[in-house]
C-alpha cells in the first residue's frame, strides 16, 4: 500500500474525523512504529506500519456503510455515562468499529447513517455540502400561513442564528396540532425543535425520514441494513468527490502563491545584490533628491525643472489608398488606372469582366 498522510489513515480507520486526527497528532498521542509523530503531513503505510493512538493499535477495516432506524429513547452516542440506552447497544454486535454520522435527539427517531469511513462522514457533516435532511414534525396548534412562510424563509433562533430557507409542506391537520414535512440543509443542534419554538408552535413529535437521500422505508425502528453499492457511490459522488476537489484546489492555490512569491524574490535579487532596491535602480527619485524640495519633502512646483518635451511619433508617407474611401477609388486615381479609365464617371469604362473574343 502506498504512503498516505497519517491523519487520512486515522480518518479512514474510523478513529476520528480528519480535523480531529490532526489534533491527535499535534498533541503527541499518535505513534508510528513505536515513535511519537507530532508533525502534520507525516506519512505512513496503513497496512505495514504499526500505528497507535493512545496505546491502542489502529487496524484498517473494510469500509462499511449502514442505515439505522434509530428508535426513540436512545442516545446517539456509543456509550452513555447516565446508563441510558445508546447506539453501542445496537452497533456492538458488528465486527467493524462503526460510529454515527451526526446525531439525533433522545426523543427523535428516524434515519441515522453509521459507518467506519471517517473521510465520508466528515464530508457529509461539512456545512458547505448542504446535505438534505427530511423530517416529519407534529407542531402544536393550527399553523397559519404566516408561520409557514416564516419557516420557509428562515427564522431567528434563540442564539441569534438566522436559519437558511427550508422546504415546508403541510401533511395534515388535526385537532390542536399540525403535521408538516420539513427539509433543511443545515445541521444545528435541535434545529427543528428550535424553529418550532421560534414561530410559537412547539414540536411534540419528530422523526427524520431521510438523510442525504437515504431513507428508512424498508426497516423498522431499531433495525439496520447495509447500504447498497449504488447508494454508496451516490454519496461519494455527491459529497466526497467535491470535498476532495476543494482540498486539491486549496493546495494548488497555495502552491501557486508560493511560486509567485519565489519568482518575485528572484526578480528582486536580479536587480542587485538581493537586498532592497535603491532609488536609482528602481528608476525614480525620492522627494528629497528632486530639485526644489525642502527638508520636509515638500517642494515648489515653480522650482522644478521644466519637463522635457514628449518625443513625437515618426510620421509615414501616406499611401494612395489612405485618401480614398474604397479600393476601387484608389485604383481609379492611380496612374495605371487613369490610363485605363478604370471606374471614372463618364468614361464608360469599367473593370473588364470576361471580354469578347477577337475575331
Amino acid at each position: 500500500m502506498a504512503l498516505e498522510r497519517l491523519q487520512k489513515i486515522l480518518a479512514r480507520a474510523g478513529v476520528s474525523s480528519r480535523r480531529a486526527a490532526e489534533e491527535l497528532i499535534t498533541d503527541g498521542r499518535v505513534r508510528v512504529n513505536g515513535r511519537i509523530v507530532s508533525e502534520l503531513g507525516s506519512q505512513a503505510d496503513g497496512r505495514r506500519d504499526r500505528i497507535e493512538v493512545d496505546g491502542r493499535r489502529v487496524v484498517l477495516e473494510h469500509p462499511a456503510y449502514y442505515i439505522l432506524h434509530k428508535p426513540r429513547g436512545v442516545v446517539s452516542t456509543l456509550r452513555d455515562p447516565e446508563g441510558r440506552p445508546s447506539l453501542g447497544d445496537i452497533l456492538g454486535r458488528f465486527p467493524e468499529r462503526l460510529f454515527p454520522v451526526g446525531r439525533l435527539d433522545f426523543h427523535t427517531s428516524g434515519a441515522l447513517l453509521v459507518t467506519n469511513d471517517g473521510e465520508l462522514a466528515e464530508a457529509l457533516l461539512h456545512p458547505s455540502r448542504k446535505v438534505p435532511k427530511v423530517y416529519v414534525a407534529k407542531l402544536r396548534g393550527d399553523v397559519d400561513t404566516g408561520a409557514l412562510e416564516a419557516l420557509r424563509n428562515g427564522v431567528e433562533l434563540d442564539d441569534g442564528h438566522m436559519t437558511a430557507p427550508a422546504d415546508v409542506i403541510v401533511l395534515r391537520e388535526e385537532s390542536g396540532s399540525t403535521w408538516v414535512r420539513i427539509t433543511i440543509h443545515e445541521g444545528r443542534n435541535r434545529q427543528i425543535v428550535r424553529m418550532g419554538d421560534a414561530v410559537g408552535h412547539p414540536v411534540s413529535r419528530l422523526a427524520r425520514l431521510s438523510f442525504a437521500g437515504i431513507d428508512t422505508d424498508r426497516i423498522r425502528p431499531g433495525e439496520i441494513r447495509p447500504l447498497e453499492e449504488k447508494e454508496v457511490e451516490k454519496l461519494k459522488t455527491a459529497y466526497l468527490v467535491p470535498a476532495r476537489a476543494r482540498r486539491l484546489g486549496q493546495k494548488r492555490s497555495a502552491a501557486h502563491a508560493a511560486r509567485q512569491a519565489a519568482r518575485a524574490l528572484e526578480e528582486v535579487a536580479l536587480e542587485g545584490d538581493g537586498g532592497p532596491l535603491e532609488a536609482e535602480d528602481a528608476g525614480w527619485e525620492p522627494l528629497d533628491l528632486i530639485e526644489g524640495a525642502d527638508d520636509a519633502g515638500a517642494f515648489d512646483a515653480e522650482a522644478l525643472p521644466p519637463a522635457s518635451p514628449r518625443p513625437r511619433a515618426p510620421t509615414r508617407k501616406p499611401r494612395v489608398a489612405d485618401k480614398y474611401a474604397s479600393p476601387q477609388a484608389a485604383r481609379a486615381e492611380s496612374p495605371r488606372g487613369a490610363r485605363r479609365g478604370v471606374g471614372r464617371p463618364g468614361t464608360g469604362a469599367g473593370p473588364r469582366r470576361g471580354g469578347s473574343k477577337k475575331k
